[in-house]
C-alpha cells in the first residue's frame, strides 16, 4: 500500500537527496505523505475573488502553481517571489498565462504605487507587511490569504533539533493578535478562520524531501549532518507505518475602507 516501505534506507535517502526541490509543486510526495487540508478550499475561494476584480497582486507566489490553478486572471495580474530558486519556474509558468512575475527582496517596500490593486493575495507568505499591503490596495480593496498558524510541525522540528522555545515561523498568523495588527495598518478584518491540520510521512525519503524544500523548518538540515537521526526515523516509520506531526492554517480577509 505504501510505496517506499520495501526499499532500503540508503535507496530512499539517495533518491530524496537528489531530486530537485525548486518550485512549489509537492506532487513528488504523492503516496509518500499526506497533509490534511483546511475545509475552506483556499484555491477555490481565490478563483472566485480573482473573477471579481480588475487588478490583483499575489505575494510570495512560490513556483506559481497555486495562483495558476485559480485562473482566469484579471486584466492586471502581478505576482512576486523572493526565493531565487522559485523565480525561474514561476516566470515560466505564469508569463504565458498573462501574469507578470516580479522578483523582490525580503524587506519592504513593495515595488508598486499607492492604490494599485483591487486585491492582494498570498498563500503561506514568508513575511507580512501590513502597512505595505494597505498602501498598495485601492480604497475598498481586499487582502485575502492563507497563512501558517501558531501550531507548526513541532514534533518534526524537535525530532531533529531537540526541545525548542516557541519561535516565529515564516508568515505565521496568530488569530489572537492579528486583528490589532491589521487595524494598526488601517484595514478591517472581515473574515478570520483557523484550523489545526495533520501531516503523515510514510517513508524517510518523504521527510528528507520536505525538509529540503521547506528549508526554514530545520535551518541547518542536510542528509550528511542528520544521517544517524534519519536512520533511526526510518526504523521508526517501518515499525509504526508513519511519522505524524501537526500544523495549523489561518484564513484571513481584510478590507481597506472606501
Amino acid at each position: 500500500m505504501i510505496c517506499g516501505m520495501a526499499r532500503t534506507f540508503d535507496e530512499l535517502v539517495a533518491e530524496a537527496d537528489a531530486v530537485p526541490v525548486a518550485g512549489w509543486d509537492f506532487s513528488w510526495l504523492d503516496g509518500r505523505a499526506i497533509e490534511e487540508r483546511p475545509p475552506w478550499g483556499y484555491q477555490r475561494l481565490l478563483h472566485g475573488r480573482l473573477a471579481q476584480v480588475q487588478s490583483a497582486l499575489d505575494l510570495y507566489t512560490g513556483g506559481g502553481e497555486v495562483l495558476a490553478g485559480a485562473r482566469p486572471f484579471p486584466p492586471t495580474m502581478v505576482a512576486t517571489e523572493a526565493w531565487p530558486p522559485n523565480i525561474g519556474p514561476a516566470t515560466q509558468l505564469l508569463h504565458p498565462l498573462g501574469a507578470v512575475l516580479v522578483a523582490t527582496g525580503e524587506t519592504p517596500p513593495l515595488p508598486f504605487a499607492d492604490d494599485a490593486f483591487d486585491l492582494v493575495t498570498s498563500r503561506h507568505p514568508s513575511t507580512v507587511w501590513w502597512d505595505e499591503i494597505a498602501r498598495v490596495l485601492k480604497p475598498g480593496g481586499a487582502y485575502f490569504a492563507q497563512h501558517v498558524g501558531v501550531i507548526y510541525l513541532r514534533t518534526l522540528i524537535e525530532y531533529f533539533l531537540g526541545p525548542q522555545p516557541q519561535r516565529q515561523i515564516r508568515g505565521q498568523l496568530d488569530p489572537d493578535t492579528v486583528v490589532e495588527q491589521v487595524a494598526a495598518a488601517g484595514l478591517d478584518v472581515v473574515d478570520l478562520r483557523y484550523q489545526r491540520t495533520r501531516l503523515e510521512f510514510f517513508d524517510v525519503g518523504a521527510v528528507i524531501y520536505f525538509l529540503r524544500k521547506l528549508s526554514w523548518i530545520v535551518p541547518d538540515f542536510s542528509v550528511a549532518k542528520y544521517r544517524d537521526k534519519l536512520r533511526t526515523l526510518h526504523q521508526q516509520i517501518n515499525a509504526d507505518g508513519r511519522f505524524v506531526t501537526h500544523s495549523s492554517r489561518a484564513l484571513i480577509e481584510a478590507r481597506k475602507p472606501e
